[in-house]
């Protein structure tokens, strides 16, 4: 295959799509992230008019779910904590029942009450050790099932003073499954939306083969533990690598097991691939918690789901109905 373009995400992302002759790219910074669409066109002009209207749809998205935007319904949601429910847009209610549904679902491993957990340790600040008091308190207002959703009313209530939630674990996937949409509405039939560790892959690429995504080894950076070819789904990748701070030896990353109050060490990496980046995002992070064989249970359960865990050894399992679409090259 004779690569044309440049790579579709950013080499520090855990994952990395090609693509070939016959399409149009652009890249831009929403959600705190670089984001890439890629399509397959044959008007140049209309291929970056209608990425325009994706890049749009991710933005309202953003306004509407982020932390860092105060009129956001989040942060009003986050700011009643304790004190009142908040009226949402249903579009949001569902996305946080489905949150919910996703926490049940990894046995609390997906967790987006865990933002007070997330301020603690401060990895993307360069790094905080809490104090095991401090772990302790917080513990106190992170248990997802303190969020209460009333469907006829469509409002969102946290239970206790100090709750907040944070769509960060899912609201990128949604995002990019949104802007695939959009794409999809304005006659666009293949192409890729690459929102940081979430990849859609629609359709096929210019010259009739699949879209094919390498997923990152997460101890040899640059390198790939295999690639995969994808066509209409998505794959997201967790991992301890790309954001994590080293102290007396040790690594502490991002994703927090809720649980211990401490960052989880049971996997290296997981790799979800499904029909929806909203299913992978969520299922990576909840599974990587869950850590190898409660996991993988998991994946071999849900139907359409397939994935690679990496546990803190470094040894890989592959869910059986991926073994076969495994590529060296």
């Amino acid at each position: 295959m004779k690569i044309v373009l440049l790579i579709v995400v950013l080499i520090v992302f855990p994952i990395t799509a090609y693509a070939d002759e016959g399409g149009f790219k652009k890249s831009k910074k929403l959600m705190g992230t670089e984001m890439e669409i890629t399509v397959v066109s044959a008007d140049e002009k209309a291929a970056h008019k209608v990425i325009d209207a994706a890049f749009a749809e991710i933005r309202r998205i953003e306004e509407l779910m982020s932390t860092y935007i105060p009129e956001s319904q989040i942060s009003k949601i986050n700011s009643a904590a304790g004190k009142k429910a908040v009226k949402v847009d249903h579009e949001l209610l569902r996305l946080i029942k489905r949150a919910v549904e996703y926490a049940e679902m990894t046995e609390g491993g997906f967790n987006i009450a865990v933002g007070p957990l997330i301020k603690l340790w401060r990895v993307s600040e360069g790094g905080n050790i809490p104090k095991k008091d401090e772990i302790k308190k917080t513990h106190e207002i992170i248990d997802y099932r303190d969020i209460v959703i009333n469907e006829k009313k469509e409002t969102v209530f946290l239970k206790k003073n100090g709750m907040a939630i944070d769509l960060g674990g899912i609201a990128k996937g949604y995002a990019s499954d949104r802007a695939e949409i959009v794409l999809k509405k304005n006659g666009i039939v293949s192409g890729i939306v690459a929102v940081a560790g979430d990849i859609n892959a629609f359709g096929k690429k210019a010259d009739g083969n699949k879209w094919r995504v390498g997923i990152q080894h997460p101890r040899k950076k640059g390198t790939f533990i295999g690639i995969i070819e994808l066509e209409d789904e998505a794959v997201s990748t967790s991992g301890d690598y790309e954001r994590f701070f080293i102290r007396d030896g040790k690594r502490y990353h991002h994703i927090i097991d809720p649980k211990t109050g401490e960052p989880a060490g049971k996997c290296q990496s997981v790799t979800i691939i499904a029909k929806e980046a909203t299913a992978t995002d969520a299922l990576s992070t909840g599974i990587f918690v869950m850590g190898p064989e409660k996991g993988m249970e998991l994946i071999e359960r849900l139907p359409d789901v397939e994935g690679i865990i990496i546990d803190a050894k470094g040894n890989m399992a592959v869910s059986s109905g991926l073994k076969n679409r495994i590529k060296d090259k």
